[in-house]
């Protein structure tokens, strides 16, 4: 029997997925130590049998059998390592929504404040750019029930929905004496995973914020924008993954083919030899050879390690930075049936075209740049990284957890990317650029004792 399942790369809280098949299963000969161990397993599964009953007959107050059952499944998996997880159908219904990157909607970003909903910004053509929606708006009502008591999720919820449905927000607005009812019609839906922007005239900056079914594509198109508004005169690219969690392994390695002309991207290795599979790049640079800086930090976990691990060894790309989040596993999204959800199983590590495993430890940009934190931040800038999670998967020789995820509202302060800039302008390079060994290069490793 083959299973479609989808493999996902992701940090501790996100999830992606990409199409792939289970083999058969193996046929499995077993001789008396084998068998001896399925009895005793069947031991622990009739004791599982046990307690359910007695929880059922027994516990104070009905309990309900669904939830008793997900528990127990979700307890197992947990168990094993910090991204191995239990998706009931909700949950993987809104996965699968997350990493398609389209859906049913409105077409704004929004924030929770004191209990509202703010609007961020209204993405461009959509229903609510269309409509007049703009930054700062309140959302006070949707369809005459009050956001106030909802979570942020509950409200998004709320507002997507099948395309071609209606629905009515009421809108406080800075500087109307009456709130605005505005009757919107819901629309197909595209996340911008990827933003772009020309920096000081001759430089492409693309920031990717995630790894979804749109991201190559946007990559793509803004490469193209870019280098024909910017001309003959483009220095080169920053591609920017800081604090990107990762997301579709599909995506990573269309992304980081992007850039290179060949040899190979990633390498993903089961627990069986003949697991092993090696993706390899593909003629043609989409930046036609520009010297690309890839920036990163304690938050890009993941798909976005694969991208600058992969650009690293192939020396096509310098990455500058802080050490990154050190999430080196592959998880198979498995469903389980109409209804039933879904299991996320870890299944295999992932390696750099070097043969580098980076599980709990990272990628080591080639030049370290430390952020000015404001004091009032200090204590919440810092990404703890793979290592410090409970349970999880161990590589051999010195893990390393703790990284400075911090980047600069303003573009300004922003020291990574005021030293990109200057490399790409030659006002330094990467000799000149790189921290003397034993001072700065390990000021943000934790203490053996944080680990």
């Amino acid at each position: 029997m083959m299973r479609k399942t989808s493999v996902i790369l992701l940090s501790a809280a996100t999830g992606a997925a990409l199409t792939l098949f289970v083999t058969q299963p193996r046929a499995v000969f077993m001789g008396s130590s084998a068998r001896a161990a399925t009895a005793d397993t069947y031991r622990q599964l009739n004791l599982f049998g046990d307690v359910f009953e007695r929880v059922r007959s027994d516990y104070v107050e009905k309990p309900d059998d669904t939830k008793l059952i997900e528990s127990a499944i979700s307890g197992m998996l947990t168990g094993l390592d910090p991204h191995s997880s239990y998706m009931d159908a909700k949950s993987f219904r809104d996965m699968q929504v997350q990493t398609r990157g389209e859906f049913g909607g409105l077409g704004i970003e929004v924030t929770m404040e004191d209990g509202l909903i703010k609007v961020v910004s209204p993405i461009d053509d959509t229903p609510a750019s269309r409509a007049g929606i703009m930054a700062n708006d309140i959302i006070t009502n949707l369809d005459d029930e009050a956001v106030q008591g909802l979570t942020l999720n509950q409200a998004v919820e709320k507002m997507r929905g099948p395309v071609n449905t209606k629905i009515k927000l009421k809108i406080i607005r800075k500087g109307q004496d009456n709130p605005l009812d505005v009757t919107l019609v819901r629309d197909n839906i595209r996340v911008r995973s990827v933003r772009a922007r020309i920096e000081a005239d001759d430089i492409a900056y693309i920031r990717i914020t995630t790894f979804n079914e749109q991201t190559t594509e946007g990559l793509k198109r803004e490469v193209a924008n870019l280098s024909n508004q910017i001309g003959d005169k483009l220095k080169g690219y920053i591609i920017d993954l800081r604090n990107n969690p990762g997301g579709l392994l599909e995506e990573a390695v269309t992304v980081s083919d992007s850039f290179l002309e060949k040899g190979e991207i990633v390498s993903t290795r089961g627990r069986n030899a003949e697991e092993t599979q090696r993706r390899t790049a593909h003629a043609g640079d989409l930046t036609k050879g520009k010297p690309v800086i890839v920036l990163v930090n304690g938050g890009s976990a993941s798909a976005s390690e694969i991208v600058a691990g992969a650009l690293q060894d192939h020396k096509r790309a310098t990455i500058v930075g802080t050490r990154s989040f050190g999430k080196g596993s592959v998880q198979t999204i498995i469903p389980l049936g109409s209804g039933n959800g879904a299991l996320r199983l870890t299944t295999a590590r992932y390696y750099t075209p070097s043969g580098k495993s980076i599980q709990a430890k990272g990628i080591v940009p080639d030049i370290e740049v430390l952020q000015d934190v404001p004091d009032e931040l200090k204590s919440r800038t810092d990404t703890k990284g793979e290592a410090s999670l409970r349970g999880h998967l161990k590589n051999d020789g010195d893990e390393k957890t703790g990284s400075q995820s911090y980047v600069p509202p303003d573009a300004k302060d922003d020291k990574a990317l005021k030293l990109a800039d200057d490399l790409l302008h030659g006002i330094k390079n990467s000799a000149s650029a790189a921290p003397t060994p034993g001072t700065d290069k390990a000021a943000t490793d934790k203490p053996k004792a944080a680990n």
